[in-house]
């Protein structure tokens, strides 16, 4: 994945069948769903991977559990299906997970019993393990640090999780292995047009600011919450058919909430489900759902969600937190589909829309990390069909993705499958670059050196935020870290001190935003 090199192709070669704007989970998967059938594949995406909504994510791979209790059972059914391709192609990044839901009531204990045991049953073949009524003191062995005050026991049921914006990367650079072009830092500034209809787009590089003339015989727009202005340049109107919610994670110490399990919250105070995950070696707590109405590249929690999850985590367990004990805060916008005139978005349905507009653009909103896969494959079948594209079926459910390795080892290369040896190799050749660049933290100097060489990472905040997801594990240590990593990356890619300074100054500012005061 080196950046310079798809340049020069894309000057070579400007002509191609399908080119998908977005780098986030949906335009990622059609790029690999794309170049795996053997269309001629371009992916252009303004900012980095997994940049927006899809580096933000929960970090769960799941069927939707609340969805069930709306008795959206279609959704349900193929979003566990859809995790269970996700578990088997990509098993280095994505795992399955333990989650208790504790109970209060012998009520309580088999309502959710059975939904959840419904729940697997719907998984079918890609059922990940048997759901389990536990004793109370069952469920404290999973939950150690659970407030047993009047608690009855709990539900043992299993679901998925992943590394959000490791598995982008690892997308990018299966679509590049089966001949796709994926370009980071690269916007579509306008269409070019033949009798109203689509038949290319300016694309420009937003490091060098040098235009591209390219054309298409099919463009999807999978720009998440961003989808509408590029549909109203693309349409030349001002319909607005994105309803953004906003969802925030607090990250803590592992020693808040010990065990191995997750544990589900089912209801909150505002009728949404609560997750305390350990990932990382840290505990992720999230979600909110709050409607806004503004869509900001780095969105900003609000003081009320920051109370709101930590005092329903507080109800919940024995060690009780303020904002002095989190390392991290980060927040995603949903990009869901707007309905009518309804302002709750917990409401709004998860599942996605694809549309052909009258241009020709292939517009497709919506969706979740967990059926990117089958999104991307309705996707490029519309544009197939819209494009007179001759048909090849899809090649993409038993894809192994990027990274593939089946390999248990406890290292944290993990997360990096089969490449984890070529870094230990960078090692070896020499050792300095064992070296952390955090001392509380595992990650080392040659992993700056493998993103920044095969990664396409271009700044700090690539490496630390989602090459490294340090940024989101505890911003401080980033921050701290965040010198180390511009001294490489000035190395790697000549640039001078002015361009190193800069960056760290860039990535502090970014960071302040990921602290609570």
């Amino acid at each position: 994945m080196n950046r310079e090199e798809k340049f020069n192709q894309l000057r070579e070669n400007t002509e191609f069948d399908i080119v998908i704007i977005g780098g986030g989970a949906t335009g990622l998967g059609c790029a690999v769903d794309a170049a795996s059938r053997g269309y001629k594949t371009l992916l252009l995406e303004k900012y980095d991977f997994a940049k927006g909504t899809s580096g933000r994510s929960t970090k769960l791979v799941h069927g939707g559990v609340r969805y069930l209790a709306q008795g959206n059972i279609h959704l349900v059914r193929e979003a566990l299906l859809e995790r269970g391709r996700m578990l088997r192609n990509a098993p280095h990044v994505c795992h399955k997970l333990g989650f208790v839901v504790p109970v209060y009531s012998w009520w309580d204990k088999w309502y959710y019993g059975f939904g959840l045991w419904i729940y697997e049953f719907l998984s079918a073949k890609f059922s990940l393990g048997k759901t389990r009524i536990l004793s109370k003191a069952a469920t404290l062995k999973h939950l150690p640090d659970l407030d047993s005050t009047n608690l009855k026991g709990g539900v043992l049921y299993y679901d998925g999780q992943f590394d959000d914006s490791r598995l982008a990367i690892n997308l990018a650079q299966t679509a590049i292995e089966y001949g796709a072009l994926v370009l980071n830092y690269c916007a579509v500034s306008d269409f070019i047009k033949k009798d109203n209809k689509i038949i290319g787009l300016i694309a420009k590089d937003e490091l060098s600011n040098q235009e591209y003339s390219i054309k298409a015989k099919a463009v999807v727009n999978a720009t998440g919450v961003f989808a509408d202005d590029l549909l109203q340049k693309a349409e030349g109107h001002a319909e607005v058919t994105i309803a953004p919610s906003q969802g925030i994670h607090l990250v803590l110490n592992k020693s808040y909430f010990e065990g191995s399990s997750a544990m589900l919250i089912p209801k909150t105070s505002d009728g949404r489900v609560l997750f305390v995950i350990p990932w990382h070696d840290k505990i992720v707590l999230g979600t909110t759902d709050t409607p806004v109405k503004e869509v900001a590249l780095e969105p900003k929690p609000l003081e009320e969600e920051i109370h709101f999850i930590i005092n329903h985590f507080n109800k919940y367990s024995k060690h009780k937190i303020d904002y002095a004990d989190l390392n991290s805060v980060f927040v995603g916008l949903r990009p869901l589909v707007k309905v009518g005139a309804e302002k709750k978005t917990a409401l709004l349905s998860r599942e996605h829309s694809i549309k052909v507009l009258s241009s020709g653009l292939i517009n497709v909103t919506g969706g979740k990390w967990t059926t990117y896969r089958s999104m991307a494959e309705q996707t490029i079948n519309k544009a197939i069909q819209a494009s007179g594209l001759k048909f090849v079926r899809c090649k993409t459910r038993r894809l192994q993705i990027h990274g593939y390795s089946k390999e248990k080892t406890n290292s944290h290369f993990a997360i990096y499958g089969s490449d984890a040896h070529l870094i230990q190799q960078i090692i070896a050749a020499d050792v300095s670059l064992s070296e952390k660049i955090h001392p509380d933290y595992p990650y080392t100097k040659a992993e700056v050196v493998w993103v920044v060489k095969n990664e396409m990472a271009l700044t700090v905040e690539d490496v630390l935020a989602r090459r490294i997801r340090l940024l989101f594990l505890d911003a401080r240590a980033a921050i701290q870290a965040a010198p180390v990593v511009a001294e490489i990356m000035a190395f790697l890619l000549g640039k001078n001190t002015e361009w190193k300074e800069e960056q760290i100054v860039l990535f502090h500012e970014l960071a302040e935003g990921y602290l609570v005061k």
